[in-house]
Order: structure tokens, then C-alpha cells, then sequence
């Protein structure tokens, strides 16, 4: 369903509007750019949120990481190391 709205734009706005949309589709036009505009915006936010999260667990993420070093370091010379062969 559409709906009729009336937008004022900027004159440099509706003669680039001229330029790349025929009248008869600036409707469409407008709604995929602000449909798009939406979706970079919200996933931008995102990104956003992500990056603070990593920032702000980025201490304790390193001091778990140093903390189980040594065992990951123990599990992996085990790994490498040959079992000695069982005895019957």
C-alpha cells in the first residue's frame, strides 16, 4: 500500500533528482534511498556496538588469554609429543 506524502527538498536535491529519475519513478527512487540509507545507518550502529564491546572486553579477553596460556601450551607439547607404546 502507498501512501501520498509531500517532501520539500533543496533545489541542488530535486535537479539532481531530475537527473537520475524520469518523473514517474521518483517514488520508487526515494524509497529505495531511504530504505538503503536505513540499513547502512543501522548496520554502521552495529559495527559500532561491536567495536566498543571488543574495546571494552578487550582487558579481561587478554588477561583469561594469559591466564590459560600455559595450559594450552602444556595440551599442545602433549599433542606433539609421541605416546610411548603401551605394554601388553
Amino acid at each position: 500500500m502507498a501512501k501520498r506524502i509531500n517532501v520539500v527538498l533543496p533545489e541542488e536535491t530535486m535537479q539532481v533528482l531530475d537527473r537520475v529519475a524520469p518523473k514517474g519513478s521518483r517514488s520508487r527512487l526515494i524509497s529505495d534511498a531511504v530504505i538503503y540509507y536505513v540499513n547502512a545507518r543501522a548496520r554502521r550502529n552495529v559495527a559500532e556496538q561491536l567495536r566498543e564491546g571488543a574495546m571494552s572486553n578487550a582487558r579481561r579477553d587478554l588477561d583469561l588469554a594469559q591466564e590459560w596460556f600455559p595450559l594450552e601450551e602444556q595440551a599442545w607439547q602433549r599433542k606433539r609429543t609421541p605416546a610411548a607404546p603401551r605394554k601388553k
